[in-house]
């Protein structure tokens, strides 16, 4: 008589409960550190400090032309963003405007802001011991209805004279739990010192 070695149901079932435990305990304790906030006491200790999160650090790390030609230019636009709460905080989406003499050239955006129950988000974790650098590029193209922006970027290829640039914005953060805290927004203003 021939027995096959198929593994017992029993290890599935057992798998299956103990999965469904660990997901429950997330939601039945929203005041414990549980997803990358392990706090001072260790794992699964409740959360001494209120829900409440200090605002990040958001400075201009980079703004520069990266090529130009007749058609258009690539610049580069980046951020250093530090935090000063002692959890991991969820850069979800940085939105941007960039002026020359006062007119926007560009408008964008870093990340992303989930809408709908399908959408997948595309967001920052910003650790307490190190700061993040995010950024894109983007191109404006030359329509030939801004004679003297596209002046102002060939002299600042040829010449290095930048821009007479500002970068306005708004950072949108909160605590990287799934069950803690709400949506911070905070607003930054960087603009050419001469």
């Amino acid at each position: 008589k021939h027995e096959s070695n198929l593994m017992n149901p029993k290890i599935f079932v057992g798998a299956a409960v103990g999965g469904m435990i660990a997901v429950l305990m997330l939601f039945a304790f929203p005041s414990t550190s549980i997803i990358s906030d392990i706090g001072e006491a260790g794992f699964l200790s409740p959360s001494t400090q209120d829900q409440s999160v200090l605002p990040i650090n958001i400075e201009l790390f980079n703004f520069s032309l990266v090529e130009i030609n007749e058609k258009q230019a690539t610049l580069e636009l980046k951020f250093k963003v530090t935090n000063p709460n002692f959890k991991s905080v969820m850069l979800q989406h940085v939105k941007y405007s960039v002026y020359h003499d006062g007119s926007r050239i560009t408008a964008g955006g870093i990340g992303s802001t989930p809408e709908g129950f399908l959408a997948s988000p595309n967001y920052f974790v910003v650790l307490n011991e190190r700061p993040l650098i995010v950024g894109e590029k983007f191109i404006i193209e030359n329509s030939g209805n801004t004679p003297i922006l596209w002046e102002a970027l060939t002299n600042w290829k040829n010449f290095g004279t930048e821009l007479n640039w500002r970068v306005t914005g708004e950072a949108f953060f909160n605590l990287s739990s799934l069950t803690a805290g709400q949506e911070n927004i905070l607003s930054f203003d960087f603009y050419k010192r001469d």
